[in-house]
């Protein structure tokens, strides 16, 4: 087996992997997108194990099926609602993986440079591919042969492609560690920073630098363990600085930097396929992150330095009550309306009424009326949670539409049904300067003639925003369990 066929192979994954980001743009070829991404997996993983100088192939292989074995229980056991918790986790192992081969290749660069040194060889090599003598090429692997190669300014480069490797590695590490914790319920969803706030990031930051700078000037190892603990405190310190309204961005954000980090991996094991891939997945994420920023009128700079999620000041009172409706009252409102549009939220995905819900709107179409989802950018708390729900129960894909499209018709709406969502059908987005939501773009579906919400109680729900929504005069909160009260109301249309 030879190099020609690895790159070969490689190309036809990174193929592979192009179609499969590029069919996830769209429910219709989401399905097709995914067997894409698999097969291009499968031949990458197949190409580097069999290909030239790996080593070590009976071991890789073992771990693959440990991994797969993992995979397929989580993949068969995390509910919906779970996803977003699990993508973090998930990250934190690329920033992990990331950390771990920073550190291998910098302790085979020393290994190298001791064993050329006592064979009296010259290392870094002062010719380009140096001819190893076999007695001493003999005691390297793959990796430290290709090391023992590398001339001045090539083992210079590998130096900066590790530092950089396990920075980004270890802030994506705490930082995703710290996203699944907030997910999960785990840590406060506020946002909290230390004593000293952002000086303390621009203090680590400063000092990442100069240890980068110390470390390429010949620190050692040493300099490298105190650039990782710069690294584990940034993620952490940023996240946590980070409001739970915001999450959706961030686990989009995480998934950028773990990107970044598989191609900082690439770069130091000089392996293509993990450099496109990690470019793939780091530009692609950063573009999303960037489009939801967008969408909830955030300033991209400001979430990547962990700086939004609390309140500018004393937010508004919410003056009124909030007033409760039956099953068929709300039964009632809907059999007698034409048009209705539905916003699902994350109460939904935690109901997992998304088989109800869809069982509503057909019963209500085929009742003649025009029935409508209104879907946010950052509804949920992963990006496209909710179109991932209503596809799983086969709600029309020309009915789902998102909230530019849909926006403008809720003043012509008879009703508005809100299924467990807050932040996104908030008014003091638009109406309190003060909010940490303010200038979020938001689903008016206030303008309605009628709105009903879905919620189990009175609380302010994960970010903990109150919503003078559910006490305007033509709101009615339908309380209890999402599934349940729907249920109740199937019968009734």
């Amino acid at each position: 087996m030879d190099y020609g066929f690895t790159i070969a192979a490689y190309a036809v994954a990174g193929a592979l992997f192009i179609l499969s980001l590029g069919g996830l743009s769209g429910q219709e070829s989401a399905k097709r997108a995914v067997w894409y991404g698999i097969a291009g997996m499968a031949l990458a993983v197949s190409a580097t194990i069999a290909g030239p100088g790996q080593g070590l192939a009976a071991l890789s292989i073992v771990l693959i099926a440990a991994g797969g074995a993992v995979g397929y229980q989580l993949a068969t056991k995390v509910q919906m609602t779970q996803m977003p918790e699990l993508v973090a986790i998930m990250h934190s192992l690329v920033g992990l993986a990331a950390v771990f081969v920073g550190f291998n290749a910098d302790i085979e660069l020393a290994r190298v440079a001791a064993t050329m040194a006592a064979a009296d060889l010259p290392f870094p090599a002062l010719d380009y591919g140096q001819k190893v003598p076999a007695a001493v090429a003999g005691e390297f692997g793959s990796f430290a042969s290709l090391l023992a190669k590398k001339t001045a300014v090539e083992v210079g480069i590998l130096r900066v492609e590790l530092v950089l490797g396990i920075w980004i590695g270890a802030v994506t590490f705490t930082g995703s560690v710290i996203a699944y914790g907030k997910l999960a319920g785990k840590v406060d969803s506020a946002a909290k920073k230390l004593p000293g706030g952002h000086m303390l990031n621009i203090a680590a930051a400063a000092g990442s630098v100069l240890l980068t700078m110390v470390y390429l000037s010949g620190g050692g190892t040493f300099t490298l363990v105190l650039l990782t603990l710069l690294g584990l405190f940034i993620g952490y310190h940023l996240i946590m600085g980070i409001g739970g309204a915001d999450m959706p961005v961030v686990v989009s954000m995480l998934n950028s930097y773990s990107g970044w980090a598989a191609a900082a991996i690439g770069f130091s094991l000089g392996n293509d396929l993990l450099i496109v891939v990690g470019a793939l997945v780091g530009s692609s994420g950063a573009i999303l992150s960037y489009i939801m920023c967008k969408a909830m009128n955030r300033s991209f700079i400001s979430v990547i330095l962990g700086g939004f999620g609390g309140p500018a000041g004393e937010q508004m009172a919410v003056e009124g009550k909030q007033v409760a409706i039956e099953a068929d009252s709300v039964a009632t409102a809907l059999n007698e309306a034409d048009s209705i549009i539905i916003i699902p939220g994350y109460g939904m995905a935690v109901a997992q009424a998304q088989q109800t819900v869809a069982e509503l709107t057909r019963k209500l179409r085929a009742k003649g009326k025009d029935v409508r989802f209104a879907i946010h950018p950052v509804a949920g708390r992963l990006p496209g949670h909710m179109n991932v729900l209503l596809a799983e129960a086969k709600v029309p894909y020309d009915i789902v539409l998102e909230m530019d499209e849909i926006n403008e018709d809720f003043p012509e709406t008879d009703v508005a049904i809100v299924i467990g969502s807050n932040d996104i059908v908030n008014p003091a987005a638009q109406d309190d300067p003060n909010s940490p939501i303010a200038g979020m773009p938001v689903l008016e579906c206030w303008k309605a003639k009628q709105v009903f919400v879905s919620k189990r109680g009175q609380g302010t729900g994960y970010s903990g925003i109150e919503n003078p929504l559910f006490f305007k005069d033509n709101t009615r909160m339908f309380y209890g369990d999402a599934k349940a009260s729907f249920d109740t109301l199937l019968p009734m249309i």
